[in-house]
């Protein structure tokens, strides 16, 4: 089938809005991040990938028509060039704004996930391994927490992009911009809905609290073993429990 439009633009720039535009425009599923989240097939694909295996762009991609977000648009550059007929889209937004979302967002998550959930289910040790391997390390050189050093990662990347393709090719998008660039450069209609809006800040902030949360969920177990033992302890042995 192969990739007919190439998100290049970094997670947080409305790449979820634009995944859900695609899909209303007839562009197949769209491949985002959530994709590589809810499938294993998908979580050994990309795990490999972050350790340095060579891509088999068709099998990652097979069964979706475009790509937004991370962990694709990495490799705008070879997609692009493994697709030559597919579209380029640069979802973009201001520096400042996309590294307040990001930090809040899916740079935090890596900071909260406890270990032991990494080892006992082994899909998301390979998505966050993942996501260590090619979006902190390879992308923002392990720097992603340094707002200037991250910011800048972001500026160059999209002027890269912006210089790489000529304007048949590539489409600068930012989403509030709606329906009409995003049809005209597709060459698709404009549907008689508004374009989404697809908003996951608040959900992805409970996500974060929830894995915080889990953190503390082996001591809580080991503190119920341990009353168990004591109850089990006093039982036998005729003393009072307290």
């Amino acid at each position: 089938m192969g990739l007919k439009v190439i998100g290049a633009g970094f997670g947080r720039t409305g790449t979820l809005s634009l995944k859900a535009a695609l899909e209303q425009l007839g562009f197949g599923t769209c491949h985002h991040m959530l994709e590589v989240i809810k499938s294993p097939e998908q979580g050994k694909l990309w795990s490999a990938i972050g350790k340095g295996a060579t891509p088999d762009w068709d099998r990652v991609f097979a069964g979706f028509e475009s790509t937004v977000d991370f962990p694709a648009c990495i490799f705008w550059r070879e997609l692009a060039e493994k697709y030559p007929d597919a579209k380029v889209v640069l979802s973009v937004r201001s520096a400042d704004s996309w590294y307040k979302s990001a930090s809040e967002t899916i740079f935090a998550v890596g900071k909260v996930v406890p270990g032991w959930l990494k080892v006992l289910v082994p899909h998301m040790g390979r998505v966050f391994g993942m996501h260590e391997n090619l979006i902190r390390d390879r992308t923002f050189g392990g720097n992603q927490d340094d707002p200037v050093n991250a910011k800048a990662v972001f500026e160059r990347h999209n002027a890269e992009v912006k210089a790489a393709f000529p304007a048949d090719r590539l489409l600068v998008f930012e989403a509030k911009q709606g329906w009409e660039p995003l049809c005209a450069f597709l060459g698709v209609p404009v549907p008689a809905t508004p374009y989404p809006n697809v908003n996951d800040t608040a959900e992805f902030k409970a996500r974060i609290r929830a894995l915080s949360a889990l953190r503390w969920a082996p001591w809580g177990l080991l503190a119920i073993i341990a009353a168990a033992i004591a109850a089990y302890v006093a039982l036998t042995s005729g003393q009072p429990v307290n």
